[in-house]
């Protein structure tokens, strides 16, 4: 099979995936459409190298890993963090219950290595999922490595309705209380906390023309490379994964003035980042027999359910020792299962579906979305990323 073939093909997939999730408003994930086509690739025609042919070998998609995390942390809003602190409690203890469960009943059922590769996928997504999933492989645990991708793919149908259903609930309330004159709309500060924090501090007498996105690149592989450096250094004394310090330096860079916020879409690499890294997910899935599956299959129901009843116990909890609805408090931690965007596109298509009124969506907008967004954030940009580094080191 030719390159250009191979990378037709490939991307088509993802098109595909993207198509159906469109047309069913992410009821139906993309990831998961294009996962399907791709084990039915592999099962009859695929090479299974296809997505190094197509020019994606993983050397490609590691470094694409280090400019994507430390390109995750240029997004951290301090200011907004500190506003939500209520979210990030709840957040944690939804990750909390997912740990607790697992590890508590989970263990009883299967083995350690299982528990201990479903955790950050189930607490995050597709970087903490590849973690797990080449530990594992480099474990030489080829169907855990298979079910690291698998959980990625499948938690979603757990996480969407789930969510909809409990924020339909939330809004219902709110809209009620809005229309008796009980709620007001909350001014957020994302606006201006991104204005302070995309000023590079570090260049402001280089003229504009001198920030190209080479320059963009370059400032944001030296941060990588500096968090990798950190990494291998402190390798004799102990074991830190260096995606979960370039997500720290991420942060730091952003703090200093040396990044600005969302450096590499600014750099207009960000797409094809994703597609690379997206491609490389499903790489994985190569060694996945018919038979592989349905070993699987069990293991994968299992751990979705035990994951969804302990983060709904444990926000719960949270919920109620900090005065949040139980519904808002569970749909901040199912954002645990898919994260951005999906946290953003389901609570606006519940609004919309509650409300026509302009000044009602944004009054309920208002009060719904900035804690998805900080709990998406909270579980799957940071806390995955860090579990997936511990987690890994004990396949």
């Amino acid at each position: 099979m030719s390159q250009m073939l191979a990378l037709v093909i490939v991307i088509l997939i993802l098109f595909v995936g993207d198509i159906v999730a469109v047309r069913t408003k992410a009821w139906v994930p993309s990831v998961f459409v294009s996962a399907i086509l791709f084990l039915c690739g592999y099962w009859t025609f695929f090479p299974q190298d296809i997505v190094s042919i197509a020019g994606v070998p993983p050397v490609v998609a590691t470094m694409m890993m280090y400019l994507l995390i430390t390109n995750m942390g240029t997004l951290l809003s301090i200011r907004e963090l500190v506003n939500q602190w209520k979210t990030i409690v709840i957040s944690l203890s939804g990750i909390l219950g997912i740990v607790a469960l697992l590890f508590g009943i989970g263990v009883f059922i299967f083995d350690l290595q299982t528990v201990l590769v479903a955790i950050p996928p189930l607490v995050g997504g597709m970087v903490s999922s590849i973690i797990m999933s080449e530990g594992a492989a480099d474990a030489g645990l080829t169907s855990l490595s298979v079910f690291a991708i698998v959980i990625y793919v499948m938690q979603g149908f757990a996480g969407y309705p789930l969510t909809s259903i409990v924020l339909k609930k939330e809004g219902k309330k709110l809209l009620g209380q809005y229309r008796n004159g009980q709620l007001a709309v909350k001014k957020s500060d994302t606006a201006a906390a991104a204005e302070g924090m995309t000023e590079l501090k570090l260049f402001k007498k280089l003229p504009e023309k001198y920030n190209t996105d080479y320059f963009k690149f370059f400032r944001l592989a030296v941060v990588a490379f500096l968090a990798y450096l950190v990494s291998t250094g402190l390798e004799p004394i102990i074991s830190i994964n260096a995606f979960v310090l370039c997500l720290l330096f991420g942060v730091i860079g952003k703090s200093i003035g040396f990044l600005e916020k969302q450096t590499l879409q600014k750099a207009n690499g960000f797409g094809f980042a994703i597609m690379a890294l997206m491609l490389f997910v499903f790489d994985g899935l190569k060694n996945a027999t018919p038979s592989m599956m349905m070993e699987i299959l069990y293991p994968l129901i299992v751990c979705i359910f035990l994951a969804v009843i302990g983060m709904y116990i444990f926000s719960f909890i949270a919920g109620k020792l900090l005065k949040v609805s139980k519904e808002m408090a569970f749909a901040v931690s199912l954002t645990a299962l898919y994260g951005f965007p999906a946290d953003y596109i389901i609570t606006n298509e519940v609004v919309n579906s509650l409300t026509k009124d302009e000044n009602e969506k944004e009054a309920l907008l208002s009060h719904m979305l900035p804690p998805m967004l900080v709990g998406g954030f909270i579980s799957v940009t940071i806390v995955s990323v860090i579990l997936a580094g511990i987690f890994v080191q004990f396949l």
